[in-house]
């Protein structure tokens, strides 16, 4: 049985923690966050607290707390001969300051309380200092997920930056698209087949060979008709993004 003790309060702590609660494998000790509040709704499963100071035993502290609060708040922790994870894509792991043994624990998803998410299928990246610690993580891994790979600092960076585009770019377009059904008074939902089989494509095909639409074959009349129907700023992205598409495939426009 691993013993883990959660800090934070956010959209990772409230779906991690949910997931190790329904682990057999796994004993959640404890849930700390310095805004009492926000983990209230564990406070009949496990004990909960704000002070650092009343933080009890365990095998690992897992630090999922936004990016700019790793270093400090591991800097307070007094937990030598403990291993202390950040659940981070773009920290590094030698960003945390305890005293103790480290690693990283990065699920890679986009996380909203809203949405439920099944973590069997999260893809979950472990770094640690030491081959003994790296393997505890890998067991606490694969108790949660079938996915589970040894991906160094360096190797994460990149991977945050790849799901930048992926995820976070994409959905600002959903949005977008979202903004011109309005603005013509059409269905958004109309698109969502449009949207999944765009990502179910992928999955047995290359982005690159996936690819379709007005500007890999230069269609310049349509791609001149849709930028007079949109905004300004729709239009910027638009043909930014026309250029990239057609730069990859052929000449400049």
């Amino acid at each position: 049985m691993i013993n883990i003790i959660i800090l934070g309060g956010g959209n990772v702590a409230y779906h991690l923690t949910n997931a190790l609660l329904q682990n057999n494998e796994v004993n959640v000790v404890q849930v700390y966050n310095r805004n009492i509040e926000k983990i209230n709704r564990f406070k009949n499963s496990i004990p909960i607290t704000d002070n650092l100071s009343e933080l009890m035993e365990a095998d690992i502290y897992i630090l999922a707390v936004s990016d700019n609060a790793i270093s400090e708040l591991s800097s307070t922790l007094n937990l030598k001969n403990k291993l202390v994870v950040h659940t981070s894509g773009s920290v590094a792991m030698d960003e945390l300051k305890s005293i103790s043994n480290k690693g990283v624990f990065y699920l890679l998803q986009t996380f909203s309380k809203e949405i439920k998410i099944d973590l069997s299928i999260v893809p979950i990246c472990i770094e640690a200092e030491t081959e003994k610690d790296l393997r505890l993580l890998e067991t606490l891994a694969k108790s949660i997920s079938k996915s589970c790979y040894h991906i160094n600092s360096t190797q994460r960076k990149s991977l945050h930056v790849a799901a930048v585009f992926v995820n976070n770019f994409v959905n600002h377009l959903y949005h977008i698209g979202n903004e011109i059904c309005e603005e013509n008074n059409v269905p958004f939902e109309i698109l969502l087949p449009l949207i999944k089989e765009t990502a179910n494509k992928i999955t047995t095909l290359l982005p690159y060979k996936a690819q379709t639409g007005p500007a890999i074959r230069n269609d310049t009349k349509t791609i001149e008709k849709h930028k007079a129907m949109l905004t300004k700023n729709q239009q910027n992205i638009y043909t930014l993004l026309t250029k990239s598409i057609y730069n990859t495939y052929g000449e400049k426009l």
